[in-house]
């Protein structure tokens, strides 16, 4: 039963970045998770970010099933969750980002144990 842990937190991690990764089919998604119009300079560049979470949400799926990839899924997801708290926070909490930084606050603790698994000396 432990054995399906790390799958399981990567499958969440995974399940994390699937929203924001659908906004790169379905664009109006941008909108309301950013409330940002397809007029404006920044959708452009939301549309690439939500292309990212794909890449982001693929390799942690990928690492669900193939204990190979989960060091660099384990650190691709660190480095989308943790950059995006930083930047949250650092820009004074937008009000706006509240549900997207909970969200990310929440897959810490599976973040955690992703890293773990990841690299502790039994996984290589």
């Amino acid at each position: 039963m432990w054995a399906i842990l790390p799958a399981a937190a990567f499958v969440f991690l995974a399940a994390l970045h699937l929203v924001p990764a659908l906004a790169a089919a379905r664009p109006a998604l941008l909108t309301s998770l950013y409330g940002v119009q397809p007029q404006d300079a920044a959708f452009a560049m939301l549309q690439h970010r939500a292309a990212l979470f794909a890449a982001v949400f693929t390799l942690c799926l990928w690492a669900a099933f193939d204990s190979t990839t989960r060091p660099a899924a384990a650190i691709l997801a660190a480095i989308s969750m943790l950059s995006f708290l930083w930047i949250y926070q650092s820009a004074g909490q937008p009000p706006r980002l509240r549900s997207i930084a909970l969200a990310d606050l929440i897959g810490l603790p599976a973040l955690a144990f992703a890293l773990w698994t990841a690299f502790r000396p039994e996984a290589r």
